[in-house]
């Protein structure tokens, strides 16, 4: 069976978000669409607490620069999906009723999660994977917010727990920090995602 899994199609991510991907707002269309045709539909929600270590502003220190974690290299980033907030809340035009399960990751605020599967430690399971074994799903597709992270990481996830893994790179749209989209377009590709347009 496959699942289609949205992942963090929220304000913070769009146009006027306080981490706005460009054109972000654009995947929405096209996320609603394919929400219509997959029998076990998914989305994530990045929802952090205010005091999350990976807020710039947590550490007096610019946004997009880079520390050390007990867990490895953690990108700061300007605050935002705060819990609670409209930041975190999902784009309005987004089709949540379509959804079978919200999985909501980052709430804990010494490690963050990219991935719809592991918090960035690659340890700490959000449980996706458990559900989506109960449902009979064997093959993902992944859209949302954004490539180069949090859908990458989850599109790595999933091929290494056996998984057959899509990414519609027309329902996606990326930060492209400092390469970062080549550089994960190019890591899923060697992995065995398929990409498509």
């Amino acid at each position: 069976m496959d699942a289609l899994i949205v992942i963090d199609v929220q304000n913070d991510f769009c146009p006027g978000g306080a981490l706005a991907v460009t054109d972000g707002d654009a995947v929405v269309p096209r996320v609603n669409a394919m929400l219509e045709e997959f029998p076990v539909r998914v989305l994530t929600q990045d929802w952090h607490p205010a005091n999350h270590l990976s807020f710039a502003e947590n550490h007096a220190m610019e946004p997009y620069g880079t520390i050390q974690m007990p867990y490895g290299p953690q990108v700061l980033w300007p605050a935002h999906c705060v819990q609670g907030t409209n930041g975190a809340a999902f784009h309005p035009g987004l089709a949540t009723d379509k959804a079978d399960l919200i999985l909501r990751k980052g709430f804990r605020a010494a490690i963050d999660s990219y991935s719809a599967f592991y918090e960035n430690d690659q340890k700490t399971s959000t449980g996706l994977e458990a559900y989506l074994r109960a449902r009979g799903v064997s093959s993902v597709t992944l859209v949302g917010l954004a490539t180069d992270f949090c859908v990458a990481w989850s599109a790595l996830d999933a091929v290494g727990l056996g998984f057959d893994v899509t990414v519609r790179m027309d329902a996606c749209r990326a930060i492209d920090l400092n390469g970062s989209l080549a550089a994960a377009c190019e890591k899923m590709r060697a992995a065995g995602v398929v990409l498509e347009d």
